[in-house]
């Protein structure tokens, strides 16, 4: 689907404040409010907003404790394999495939080292990962839920 400038001034207002309304946002983009709720549905249904979420602050929950995890698996471990092995694991909020040497990189959570090192001795254990390189966030820098579409 190709997006315009609207679309994408739409995406990126939803971005900001995802609980404005759509008189909000077609103040701040120049539609009135049906026209905007009729975008917003047609991106919906196109499968460019997937749907909305409250963004909470991990350390507020406790979760201090930020890691991203290379993760060496045997063989040809396909992408599926990759994704059964870490996706029972509560602490990994994302996994990515990725170029290199290492077969992907996984990002976790967790409330301090202790739980970081319990849960990568967990994924450590899975049948298929054979060795892990971890490195521990320090400070976040930048942190966005996602970016707008640029182009």
């Amino acid at each position: 689907m190709r997006l315009d400038d609207l679309d994408r001034r739409i995406v990126a207002r939803l971005l900001e404040d995802g609980r404005a309304s759509y008189a909000q946002i077609g103040d701040k983009v120049g539609l009135s409010a049906p026209a905007v709720k009729r975008r917003v549905d047609r991106l919906r249904a196109d499968g460019v907003i997937n749907g909305f979420a409250a963004v909470v602050d991990p350390a507020a929950l406790g979760w201090t404790t930020e890691a991203f995890i290379e993760i060496f698996c045997t063989g040809a471990t396909s992408p599926e394999e990759i994704y059964s092995s870490v996706r029972g694991h509560p602490e990994v909020v994302a996994a990515y495939t990725i170029s290199g040497d290492a077969s992907a990189l996984v990002h976790v959570r967790a409330r301090d080292i202790q739980h970081l090192e319990q849960a990568l001795e967990r994924l450590r254990r899975e049948d298929n990962i054979t060795a892990t390189k971890t490195s521990i966030v320090l400070s976040r820098l930048i942190g966005r839920p996602t970016d707008a579409p640029s182009g």
